[in-house]
């Protein structure tokens, strides 16, 4: 599979390249998943940890289920470290997901681990 124009997008974990919209396809068929952004925020260990930014179709999605999705089908390190499951993306005026934004948000989710 070959994704083009998203380099800037490519997470670089624990010396593993991962290319977001393949996890996003993937996790996007997990019921009650209305839209996901994968992105990549600094962590200690890896260099980037993979986060998998969710809306709800439903206020009953259960992050467990989209976690349990990403064993059966991805790759071990192509697996998200965390889950957030927030109310909306910031979008530009296109409509496009800003992942800088997000990248911002989630930018102190693993500072501190060991």
């Amino acid at each position: 599979m070959t994704i083009a124009g998203r380099s800037k997008d490519l997470i670089i974990s624990g010396g593993f390249n991962i290319y977001p919209a393949e996890l996003e396809m993937v996790l996007a068929e997990v019921d009650g998943v209305s839209d996901v952004a994968i992105i990549g925020v600094p962590h200690p260990d890896f260099g980037e940890g993979v986060v998998a930014v969710v809306t709800a179709a439903s206020p009953d999605l259960d992050p467990a289920a989209i976690e349990a999705v990403a064993r059966e089908k991805l790759a071990r390190f192509k697996q998200p470290k965390a889950v957030r499951i927030v109310p909306e993306f910031p979008r530009n005026a296109m409509g496009k997901v800003l992942k800088a934004e997000l990248r911002k948000q989630f930018s102190g989710l693993f500072v501190g681990e060991s």
